[in-house]
């Protein structure tokens, strides 16, 4: 997707498509309406968000493997329940 011709991709771990998760106030809802689409291999999602402007990313597998390969830093990333949730906006 593209915004004011910015590359905007959303992410998110299939299993976690559709619910939400709650933490004290906190809500994380990964609405099908705005991740849903092609479902894709990890290596490729992480190619998807390496190369857009803003990423929007869930899911404990995708989270991890951001963090593992040094493109986002485990400071960032916010804990809901038991999953995780990151964005990312590059300059």
């Amino acid at each position: 997707m593209s915004s004011d011709g910015r590359l905007v991709v959303a992410v998110c771990d299939k299993e976690v498509l559709g619910k939400e998760f709650r933490e004290g106030d906190i809500v994380l809802s990964v609405p099908e309406s705005f991740y849903r689409g092609d479902l894709v291999e990890l290596d490729d999602a992480v190619r998807a968000i390496e190369e857009a402007d803003i990423a929007v990313v869930t899911g404990r597998r995708i989270v991890e493997e951001l963090i593992r390969l040094g493109i986002v830093c485990r400071e960032a990333v916010l804990k809901v329940g038991n999953q995780l949730h990151v964005q990312i906006v590059r300059g």
